[in-house]
């Protein structure tokens, strides 16, 4: 582990200087092979005077100071925080040495948007100190400097932050106070020996980018068709104390698993050359960032597919209904979830992902859980209660191509939005909400499942004109749209009504 102490303070006899002297000594207790820059004592502009910073000769004390920073595994910068960031000599330390083609670079043309990341190798800790209280700092100020340095500055390099100690108020510190923040910062040194992360913030790190990968999001729309298909086809919410219930459950959700995981892999170059990634569009970029790599994904999918088979053995044992009918439905299923974007099938890049996610999340889990208990797919229940559901979910997957657009034409990913262009994508979601709520409605009047459609799906027609109103508004073919949450949140809030009031309705 090589160490690089970075003294962001403009003086060399602060008490950020002990607490860097303090680190330094913790870290070669321990063995570790630590270097110490004093920013202070480097000869160089602050001030960035070319056009781009890449273009002004570095001094030969900033060339060094790449180097070190090249060397280094972990770094520690030590620094005030004054008018609730970092000084001035800190930031233009960042403004000279963290240029182009050494902490980043830009795509070339045509290879897609965003930056790489060229520091993304490293890790770094941050120790500040403050004179306002900490908890002032945090939940009122909500920490401008720690922001700025650890996600705009480190993070837009790919250096990831492990720790942040603030240190204060340091002002009125009495001597005990400042003698256990200088004993602080020596067991920091001392930790650095065991890795810049304790086994338990690896562990929640690890944790957290699985969750982040696995997108759990989107599982509540399959759960719900499913359960409602299982109280369609028994009348009673005795199936939740079911085996079967759960079994398809787990068969369910592991096949969402490896649906996500999946998608992530083989989405990888339009996740990269996306820039208006949110919760409900693009991939989870944990690929993209590093924060898993590709044999691990490979073994998530493994692992999840796994999972899966076990679960649909599960579910095939504990059945009531026929076995070779669940067989079948719980093959296609997989067939279609995984088919979104694995080879060979890749519907997603054939303009059909948005039919396949829309069919597999209504129509198909509800047909499950339907069988599961007994029911028969030669029964219309299941398909007239899922036809609304269907429809109400291609609004919302129509739309979340739309700032995916660009990443996905260049990746040669053929969506609706793709296929049809901006304003042909907005015509298709603000007609399938229209539909839907004439489907819902048609089922209200013709009283065909009273105990499933009640008075509430009426509401659906004045949801449908809003969604109809944001997106021949707000979105308009001349002008590419960049995050569409206001028409992603209208049009996903849609699904309540077809698949929210039906499972209320039938409990």
């Amino acid at each position: 582990m090589n160490v690089l102490v970075v003294l962001g303070h403009p003086r060399t006899d602060s008490f950020c200087a002990a607490l860097a002297d303090s680190y330094v000594d913790g870290a070669r207790e321990a063995g570790v092979d630590v270097r110490r820059l004093d920013l202070a004592a480097l000869e160089f502009d602050p001030d960035v005077r070319t056009e781009s910073p890449e273009d002004q000769p570095l001094e030969d004390d900033l060339e060094m100071a790449q180097r070190q920073i090249e060397w280094a595994d972990h770094l520690a910068f030590v620094y005030p925080n004054w008018w609730g960031t970092m000084p001035a000599l800190l930031k233009g330390f960042f403004d000279r040495v963290f240029t182009p083609g050494f902490a980043f670079s830009h795509y070339d043309e045509g290879e897609g948007a965003g930056h790489r990341k060229l520091l993304n190798d490293k890790t770094a800790e941050l120790l500040v100190t403050m004179d306002t209280p900490k908890w002032v700092y945090r939940w009122i100020l909500r920490q401008p400097g720690t922001n700025a340095v650890k996600r705009a500055t480190l993070g837009y390099a790919g250096v990831r932050t492990t720790r942040v100690t603030n240190i204060g108020p340091v002002e009125d510190s009495s001597p005990a106070e400042r003698d256990e923040w200088l004993e602080q910062a020596t067991r920091l040194g001392r930790q650095s020996a065991d890795g810049p992360e304790s086994p338990t913030t690896r562990t929640k790190r690890r944790v957290t980018t699985w969750l982040k990968a696995l997108r759990l999001q989107f599982y509540p729309m399959a759960w719900i068709a499913y359960t409602v298909g299982a109280l369609a086809a028994t009348g009673s919410d005795g199936i939740f104390t079911s085996a079967i219930y759960w079994a398809g459950f787990c068969f369910l959700f592991f096949l969402e698993a490896s649906t996500v995981l999946s998608n992530e892999y083989f989405d990888y170059e339009t996740d990269r050359q996306n820039t208006f990634a949110g919760p409900f569009t693009g991939g989870s970029r944990v690929l993209v960032d590093g924060e898993l790599d590709r044999s691990s994904l490979r073994a998530g999918i493994r692992n999840a597919i796994v999972l899966t088979a076990i679960a649909a053995l599960a579910a095939l044992a504990f059945g009531v209904g026929s076995s070779l009918t669940m067989a079948a439905v719980m093959g296609i299923l997989a067939v279609l979830a995984l088919g979104y974007t694995v080879p060979p099938l890749q519907l997603s890049y054939r303009t059909l992902g948005e039919l396949d996610v829309a069919a597999t999340h209504s129509v198909g889990v509800l047909l499950l859980g339907f069988v599961a208990f007994g029911g028969s797919w030669r029964d219309p229940l299941p398909w007239l209660l899922g036809l609304p559901f269907f429809l109400s979910i291609l609004p919302s997957i129509t739309l979340a191509g739309v700032p995916d657009y660009e990443a996905d034409r260049a990746a040669g990913k053929e969506t609706l939005a793709v296929r049809l262009g901006i304003d042909g994508a907005t015509t298709v979601a603000a007609a399938t909400a229209l539909f839907a709520a004439t489907a819902g409605v048609v089922l209200l009047v013709l009283e065909a499942f009273p105990r499933a459609y009640g008075p509430l799906v009426a509401l659906s027609v004045p949801h449908a004109l809003v969604i109809g109103w944001l997106v021949r508004d707000r979105l308009e073919a001349s002008a590419m749209p960049d995050r569409i949450d206001g028409a992603m949140a209208a049009s996903l809030s849609y699904i309540v009504w077809f698949g929210i009031v039906p499972l209320v309705e039938l409990l």
